[in-house]
């Protein structure tokens, strides 16, 4: 798997980012995303969960059971690299890789400090939802109702402590001027104050 990992000095913790249906670690959304959150001290690792041959099959993009397997393949890399060993990992999840970001932290042995999820489907996590430890941080916009709705079921059935956030005006891509501003503050704020309060259950 081909990644990018940025640690800054003294970085707070690492997000690794999820991508979603029809996107790579190339999406700029995502990188202007990462970019926001280096800014804010943060570590960012954006890699691709498919290899090129597997994206041709649509029905891998959906198969959320595959992309949490290798987000937890990834995520076991990270706390090895002397760069990040010890800190406090957080998921970054759109589209469907928000449900494989849940569906990889609902792993008992996975401790995963904080999720954000943008215009995610969530949903799909299913019946992982409730074991899901990490505090999620949902983010929609205003404009993708469908969604919302999505993102309130999914919400019903997490036990974790989780929030709602609407981007007013915004469609599913965050496009719209502003809006990925928005994300990029909530994300950046979510995960600063939970990676400063994480301490892990074995210690």
């Amino acid at each position: 798997m081909t990644g990018d990992l940025v640690v800054p000095g003294a970085a707070l913790g690492l997000v690794v980012f999820v991508h979603g249906s029809g996107s790579s670690r190339h999406s700029p959304r995502n990188r202007y995303v990462a970019g926001a959150l280096n800014e804010g001290g943060l570590g960012t690792l954006l890699f691709d969960l498919l290899t090129p041959e597997e994206e041709f099959d649509r029905a891998n993009v959906f198969d959320i059971e595959l992309l949490a397997g290798r987000l937890l393949e990834r995520t076991a890399w990270v706390r090895e690299q002397p760069e990040t060993a010890g800190l406090p990992i957080g998921y970054f999840g759109a589209s469907t890789g928000a449900a494989a970001a849940l569906w990889a932290a609902a792993e008992p042995d996975n401790e995963i400090a904080a999720i954000v999820s943008r215009g995610g489907r969530p949903d799909l996590a299913g019946d992982r939802l409730a074991a899901v430890r990490a505090p999620t941080l949902l983010i929609v916009g205003g404009r993708d109702p469908v969604v919302v709705g999505l993102n309130e079921e999914a919400q019903r059935r997490l036990r974790a402590d989780s929030k709602i956030v609407v981007v007013p005006g915004a469609t599913h891509l965050f496009e719209e001027p502003g809006a990925l501003d928005a994300v990029a503050e909530h994300a950046r704020e979510w995960f600063g104050t939970h990676f400063r309060a994480f301490r892990p259950a074995n210690k």
